[in-house]
């Protein structure tokens, strides 16, 4: 494959994301990006987390992940939660009005995902989820 032809395409991929991030936060309405929401989806997920370990999972740095767990307490969407045998350890865990926060966001993505792929045609979805599944299976190598 020709260098250009990957580099378009790299490029189209990323556009693509950020439009969809761009029109998602547009969507929200919330005050909260997509970090935010990746935060608390990992603390549904995993439960009361301690702050490195979110950070080193989602790829974020530590003082980042600070920035962002701040303005969760502040919203009432997580809490700190001190460690019952070392009080120096903090954890960071969602509250009820985080998980409905998630699922909120998550209803959002799902609703913008299924108008974004409703403008293919049902052979381009077919073509669209061969590729995606031939790339995921290149990555698990």
């Amino acid at each position: 494959m020709k260098k250009q032809t990957i580099f378009e395409l790299i490029h189209m991929m990323d556009q693509l994301t950020n439009n969809m991030i761009i029109k998602w936060n547009k969507m929200f309405e919330e005050n909260l990006g997509i970090s935010h929401i990746l935060v608390l989806s990992y603390l549904k997920e995993n439960g009361k987390s301690r702050p490195s370990d979110i950070a080193r999972a989602l790829g974020l740095t530590p003082p980042s992940l600070t920035h962002l767990s701040e303005k969760l307490v502040q919203k009432e969407l997580a809490t700190r939660v001190v460690d019952d045998e070392d009080r120096r350890i903090i954890y960071l865990a969602i509250t009820n009005k985080g998980v409905e926060m998630v699922h909120t966001a998550h209803e959002k993505g799902k609703t913008l995902r299924t108008n974004l792929f409703e403008t293919l045609s049902e052979e381009e979805r077919q073509q669209l989820l061969t590729i995606y599944e031939k790339l995921n299976h290149s990555l698990e190598k």
